[in-house]
Order: C-alpha cells, then sequence, then structure tokens
C-alpha cells in the first residue's frame, strides 16, 4: 500500500493512518485517564473504535476513490534493438572482495530513466543485476553497492543487462558480464 509513496491514493492511505495512530492515542489516553479530562468518560472508547475505523479505512477508501489503472501491457512481437553498449567500470575481472561491492556501469548510447513505461525508445531503459543467476537489484542508476556477506568465498559472475522501460530485455540484448572473487570471513 506505501511501497512507492506519493501517489494520491497512496498519500491519502498515510494520512488516514495518522489519523488514526492520533485519535487512537487521544482515546487511549482517555481511557486510562492520563489525558484530556474535559473530553467526557464516553469518549475514551469511542475515539479508540473510530481509530480502529480510520486504520481500516486507511486500506479501502483510497482504493475505492483511485482505482489502479492496469499496469502497462508488455508489448507482443518483436522488441526493439538499443542503441546502447554497456560495461562494468567495477568491479574489475578478476578482483577479490569481501563484504559488498562497489558496482560501478559504463553506458553509451543510452540513458537511465525511472520511469516504467510501455512506450519504449531505443536508448531509454533500466538496469538489471543478476549475481550468480540471481537477480540482486533493479535500478535506476550505474553506481551502486551490493552486499556479499550471504554469499559463498570464491568465483562469483555479476551480469548487468540494460532493459527497455518495460523491463523487459531489448532485441539483441545488452549485457556485461564481470566475474569477481569474495574472500571468506
Amino acid at each position: 500500500m506505501l511501497a512507492h509513496a506519493g501517489a494520491v491514493d497512496e498519500s491519502l492511505s498515510v494520512a488516514l493512518l495518522f489519523g488514526a495512530l492520533w485519535v487512537g492515542w487521544i482515546g487511549w489516553s482517555r481511557l486510562r485517564g492520563k489525558a484530556f479530562p474535559s473530553l467526557p468518560a464516553w469518549a475514551g472508547p469511542g475515539l479508540v473504535v473510530a481509530a480502529g475505523a480510520l486504520a481500516v479505512s486507511a486500506a479501502v477508501v483510497p482504493r475505492a476513490l483511485f482505482p489502479a489503472s492496469p499496469a502497462p501491457a508488455v508489448a507482443s512481437g518483436p522488441r526493439p534493438a538499443s542503441t546502447a553498449s554497456l560495461s562494468f567500470a567495477q568491479p574489475a575481472v578478476g578482483q577479490v572482495v569481501s563484504g559488498e561491492v562497489d558496482v560501478v556501469l559504463d553506458l553509451e548510447g543510452g540513458r537511465i530513466v525511472e520511469e516504467t513505461t510501455a512506450d519504449l525508445a531505443p536508448d531509454t531503459g533500466h538496469v538489471h543485476l543478476v549475481l550468480d543467476g540471481g537477480l540482486v537489484s533493479m535500478t535506476d542508476g550505474l553506481v551502486q553497492v551490493v552486499d556479499l556477506r550471504d554469499v559463498s568465498p570464491g568465483s562469483h559472475t555479476l551480469r548487468a543487462e540494460y532493459v527497455a522501460a518495460d523491463h523487459a530485455p531489448f532485441d539483441p540484448r545488452v549485457t556485461a558480464v564481470v566475474r569477481f572473487e569474495t574472500e571468506g570471513p
């Protein structure tokens, strides 16, 4: 519900949740006789119930007022070709790292965009990082740190792929691969 904070429905959810917390705190404080003595005794339980209703409303009302638009469909048919090339500046081939690795990519002929869209262009997209066959990141940047604390010591393969703005690959794929080593603890 709050994963991308900022849309109208998500902002309404946050406002309702904060309202629930505030009203619940006032009601609970009155119930315990710790604060708000000017409120009648029956207001405490009423405010606690109202807080529960606000919390439930945080999940229900925004969805009712602002129905989710369908996710952009991935275009069927041929995928676009990209004008970009991708390479690793870091880590270097065979580099020995421990704990975490600084990943720095060079992208030429393309640019990174934050938005996911079905309107595809050969020079706009995102980067996916795959470590030993498992996706570790879908990013809109060319520099990041990858945590390696749960990776066994030895040789590992990091693959970066520049994908279209709908997160599907270009055709042909735009990838870069580097092998590096990790040390034991």
